[in-house]
């Protein structure tokens, strides 16, 4: 349950956070879980993300992106464009993410091989939050679509 909660939260303190709170939740309203609405794990790491979702946010929006200089590449050997280049030749994502428009590419590498939050890639690409979130979409369901 605390990688689910440090999967989105991405600091250990506020995951350790969200677990103690959704536990304290499942303490109270175990009375309310129905087995036969799903399995009590499901229910429980349910329970953990949204804790951890809500935490998320209620956070300053710019907690999440002011220290994102911090967040540069390590080295100019991890650009997406490098990481795209180190896939095999022969491989069905390779020949889908080089199908995508340079920027959504990079956009999708940041997020996936880097980690960086929507909020994150906001900030570092100047571009609006709402922006990032619906490029990510339709780039995820292009990869799909290219995939099947």
């Amino acid at each position: 349950m605390l990688g689910v909660a440090l999967r989105i939260l991405r600091r250990r303190p506020l995951a350790e956070e969200a677990v103690h709170d959704a536990f304290v939740q499942i303490w109270e309203r175990a009375a309310s879980f129905d087995p036969q609405r799903g399995a009590a794990r499901s229910w429980i790491y349910a329970i953990v993300r949204h804790r951890a979702l809500n935490i998320l946010r209620g956070e300053v929006r710019t907690d999440l992106t002011a220290d994102f200089d911090d967040l540069a590449l390590a080295s100019p050997d991890e650009s997406p464009e490098t990481v795209v280049a180190m896939l095999s030749e022969a491989g069905a994502l390779r020949r889908c993410l080089d199908r995508l428009e340079p920027d959504k590419r990079r956009l999708i590498v940041l997020a996936y091989i880097h980690g960086l939050s929507h909020g994150e890639l906001a900030a570092r690409l100047a571009i609006p939050l709402g922006t990032i979130k619906s490029w990510i979409r339709r780039t995820l369901i292009s990869l799909r679509e290219c995939l099947a």
